[in-house]
């Protein structure tokens, strides 16, 4: 009897963990493998754009797009990239940027950057702004953004 109660009790105990890990939320786990790093806005005088930029880590077995960016702090975000095309320049709109899988992706000047437009309050270089960054599995980070002066780039 108490062979069988052991065997009971293991049995249940084991089907309780297999069944509380199916129904886990597997956008948490994606999120957690997500990370922004050293975020900072290049600040601009007169109600000009600002660019944002930033380093994302994924530290999961799958590359992972950044759909969506938006901020409480500005009216508009978007994802640019500088495009060469021989001898110039320019900027282009782009609807993602992918994040590899165990890698990193550089939001920084000359590539990828998000510009930053219409302030909704007065932004000056020592503030801190948030962006919002949102993936295409469904994770999302809250992310503070340095406001840097141009000449501290």
């Amino acid at each position: 009897m108490t062979m069988k109660l052991k065997s009971l009790t293991a049995s249940l105990g084991c089907a309780l963990a297999c069944t509380f890990a199916a129904f886990a939320p597997s956008a948490q786990a994606a999120g957690a493998a997500l990370s922004a790093q050293n975020a900072w806005v290049r600040w601009l005088p007169n109600d000009l754009p600002a660019a944002g930029y930033v380093t994302l880590k994924n530290d999961g077995d799958q590359p992972v797009d950044l759909v969506d960016v938006s901020s409480d702090d500005y009216g508009m975000v978007m994802l640019h990239q500088t495009v060469s095309n021989g001898s110039t320049q320019k900027m282009v709109m782009v609807h993602k940027a992918t994040v590899p899988a165990h890698g990193t992706l550089a939001i920084a000047p000359g590539g990828y950057h998000l510009m930053l437009e219409h302030a909704k309050h007065k932004v000056a270089p020592g503030d801190t702004v948030h962006l919002k960054l949102q993936f295409s599995d469904g994770a999302t980070l809250d992310t503070p953004f340095a406001v840097k002066p141009p000449s501290q780039q």
